[in-house]
């Protein structure tokens, strides 16, 4: 297990363009250092409005040693604490999700409102100071109805990537939307690899069948948007027809290389992820001026990835197990009026992304067993298929060597 001067010194060894040293993908010290460094210091996405529709409903997290609850408020608000009494540390939510009218401990029934304040805490003495014993909160702030959360004591900035997020994601009007189907699965690989296998399309057409019906894997449309993506005649007619009808389409990418945004054409007449390329919604999300709008990809590092269509949204949301596990949720929206048996059929809605889902996770179950063996070596990444690739690693190794030498480092762009 490698101490962080260990990590850092096997990091600064990772050539250019290259997949990292083996350790990264296997070694428990690295995964330690991956949360302590960036799990526990970024921004996550923890879910969307649409999970917490009114007071009282709450999902729960476990991020590393974290256990987090995301609630609304009797006011509306969504807020984030730790799930961990005040009283002797005891988890208040025990489920995934659900309602509840107040957050009550179930060991000892020390009861707190829904923002966080502790209003019941039996025999604890005429001076026990209420005040004092709230829950401990936890970062959280939203982006066009997109919910993160952040550990740190001081969160990193948020407000440039919630204004790109309102330009692109906001006619998708989350706050209108319902959660049609949700899905966990756990990938036996290394989170970076579950995240380097979405950042390219390069295995799409060997790999998944349903969704290269309607995605184009074309890397200069599917790919970083660097170079000469922005070039591509199918792109950038899609770029024109969709902001002539006011939705906001062309790359826009954080300095740092953190997140992007960028809407994309699928394939030919398609409007949406389905077997046929049809509509999967008969009601379209509220805002939404066209059927064609393609795709709004919209990546965040280091735990998510999201599209966003006409007439339905996808938001993926990856948290780290272990060295070599991972678990990927998948939540399906569409608009809160769309009626299951009339507006949509589940199966047709979430077939394709179902297929797609387990494809990759035997994709990246595959790739970890390979980096196990003592015959791995890294090896270079395709600059025509794999610049989203190469631009998330060097994000990574920017940020972890940034983190452990106590400086600030930028990504190249």
């Amino acid at each position: 297990m490698l101490r962080d001067a260990e990590v850092l010194a096997e990091l600064m060894t990772r050539k250019a363009d290259h997949t990292l040293p083996q350790a990264f993908y296997t070694d428990p010290g690295v995964f330690d250092a991956d949360m302590r460094h960036i799990f526990y210091r970024e921004w996550l996405l923890a879910g969307s409005v649409a999970e917490v529709p009114k007071a009282g409903s709450f999902i729960t997290l476990q991020i590393g040693a974290y256990s987090v609850i995301v609630v609304r408020g009797a006011d509306g608000e969504v807020r984030a604490f730790h799930n961990s009494c005040r009283h002797r540390g005891s988890r208040i939510c025990q489920k995934d999700k659900g309602t509840a009218p107040k957050l009550v401990c179930p060991y000892h029934q020390w009861t707190y409102e829904l923002d966080g304040r502790l209003i019941f805490a039996r025999d604890m003495g005429a001076d026990f100071d209420y005040s004092q014993y709230g829950l401990k909160p936890v970062h959280c702030r939203q982006a066009a109805g997109l919910v993160f959360i952040c550990l740190a004591p001081v969160a990193p900035p948020f407000d440039a990537l919630a204004e790109q997020a309102q330009r692109f994601v906001g006619p998708h009007r989350l706050d209108k939307t319902k959660v049609a189907h949700q899905s966990r699965i756990v990938e036996k690989g290394n989170w970076k690899l579950v995240m380097e296998n979405n950042r390219e399309c390069y295995h799409c057409s060997g790999a998944h069948p349903s969704l290269c019906r309607t995605f184009d894997d074309n890397p200069n449309i599917a790919g970083s948007g660097a170079g000469d993506a922005m070039e591509d005649p199918a792109i950038t007619a899609h770029h024109k027809r969709c902001e002539e009808a006011g939705l906001p389409s062309r790359f826009t990418i954080d300095p740092a290389n953190q997140w992007r945004f960028v809407r994309v054409p699928l394939i030919g007449t398609s409007e949406s992820y389905t077997m046929d390329g049809k509509l999967a919604v008969g009601k379209l999300l509220e805002d939404m001026p066209i059927k064609r709008a393609g795709t709004v990809l919209f990546f965040h590092y280091p735990n998510t990835w999201n599209h966003f269509l006409s007439d339905h949204a996808l938001t993926f949301r990856m948290m780290p197990i272990g060295p070599t596990e991972t678990e990927l949720t998948t939540t399906w929206l569409v608009h809160e009026d769309a009626k299951e048996g009339v507006d949509y059929d589940l199966k047709r809605l979430t077939e394709v992304w179902t297929a797609t889902n387990d494809e990759d996770r035997k994709v990246v179950e595959e790739n970890q067993l390979g980096v196990n063996s003592p015959g791995y070596e890294p090896g270079p990444y395709s600059p025509v298929q794999e610049s989203g690739v190469m631009q998330f690693v060097d994000w990574y190794e920017a940020t972890l060597r940034g983190r452990l030498t106590g400086r600030t480092v930028i990504a190249a762009e």
